[in-house]
């Protein structure tokens, strides 16, 4: 179910709690509108609030239940987002409370946006049907969540379980058999990407992915490194089919240069799994560009959501140079940072403005020269 339900621009309240933390977050609270505003809705207003621990029958509670009415009532909204992951029978149980006096209110998580996202926003085969994959997955969830509900609530007769049992069966088996030729689908398109990488592996050519939390500026970066016009946009997962050039940066000097999509906090697990073939070319490359969002003052975070889905895909071990993008927004200077051994610890650019930029190509010409030597390790 998409969130723009309607060709006009849908209104919708955000609820944004902090569970078992001391104070509000204004950040997290931010992002959240960010992630809403990329889905194609309005947040008309934001409910904060905490809690120790979620509520089990509404997340929420009682109260910022009905705070949350009349916000809805006040924007006239029929559409409420949380900035966590609901269970069925939570959102079912928002939805008749929220009903009341209003008409056909819907209740989206974190992970029904972020879904709706990036099924917006994939463009290749291989994009739309890892994401259709994520999609009846985690339909799949909350199929089975929401009946098991039921259940315990109407009972059973008998042996044959309680009503609708074996609708839910047959759904089951509908979704699990999409699953399945989705899966097949996408290992067929892999086997083509993996070939791929393979002829790059063999033509001794290094490598280079651009990893980084969404938003950092990567496809900034890439246009810029590669001189080309990957598409970029000021939006919440703006890429998300990767994009490989080749990039002659002297003599002697080449590499292969891959746009990843961004990560984010939260990250749902099935999006992981359904986009493991195409972060492959995080797992498979020979240096990672981890790009940062230097202005951001939650980017030591930031860094640490990316680290946990790097290591979920198994691409932890791979060599990284930190790039501190957006200096033009945060006020630091251009400049590559070492060791006292010389290594490079990280590099301040502007993808934006292009300073730091060459010294960026300097370094990774560098890193292609040691790597056709056999000795990457110093490189970066």
């Amino acid at each position: 179910m998409s969130i723009r339900r309607n060709p006009e621009r849908s209104r919708a309240v955000l609820v944004a709690l902090d569970i078992g933390r001391a104070s509000n977050d204004a950040d997290r609270a931010d992002e959240a509108t960010r992630l809403v505003t990329s889905a194609g809705a309005e947040v008309v207003q934001v409910i904060r609030g905490r809690r120790d621990r979620p509520d089990a029958a509404t997340f929420a509670g009682s109260g910022k239940v009905d705070e949350i009415k009349r916000a809805m009532h006040e924007h006239r909204s029929n559409i409420v987002v949380f900035d966590q992951s609901l269970t069925a029978s939570q959102i079912r149980n928002l939805e008749r409370a929220l009903a009341e006096g209003n008409s056909a209110v819907r209740v989206f998580d974190r992970t029904d946006v972020i879904l709706d996202i990036f099924a917006q926003r994939a463009r290749t085969n291989e994009g739309k049907l890892q994401v259709e994959l994520a999609q009846l997955e985690h339909l799949s969830t909350r199929l089975v969540r929401g009946w098991t509900h039921l259940e315990r609530q109407r009972g059973s007769l008998g042996k044959t379980g309680g009503p609708g049992e074996k609708q839910i069966e047959l759904d089951r088996r509908m979704i699990g058999e999409k699953v399945k030729k989705l899966k097949e689908r996408i290992r067929k398109v892999g086997k083509v990407r993996a070939t791929q990488r393979s002829r790059r592996a063999r033509s001794g050519v290094l490598r280079v992915a651009i990893v980084g939390y969404t938003n950092a500026g990567k496809s900034t970066l890439f246009n810029r490194i590669t001189r080309s016009e990957a598409y970029v946009a000021d939006k919440l997962f703006a890429t998300l089919d990767t994009t490989t050039r080749s990039v002659y940066l002297g003599e002697g000097a080449q590499i292969t240069l891959s746009d990843t999509v961004g990560f984010i906090r939260d990250l749902p697990h099935s999006l992981v799994d359904a986009f493991k073939a195409t972060l492959e070319e995080s797992v498979e490359a020979d240096l990672l560009l981890h790009v940062i969002d230097s202005a951001n003052p939650r980017y030591h975070e930031q860094i640490d959501n990316v680290n946990e889905v790097l290591e979920e895909i198994g691409a932890a071990e791979v060599p990284q140079l930190l790039v501190y993008n957006q200096i033009d927004r945060s006020g630091l200077e251009p400049e590559i940072v070492r060791d006292s051994h010389g290594k490079i610890l990280n590099i301040k650019v502007s993808a934006f403005t292009g300073v730091g930029i060459d010294a960026l190509r300097e370094v990774l010409a560098g890193a292609a020269r040691d790597a056709s030597r056999g000795n990457l390790a110093t490189a970066a």
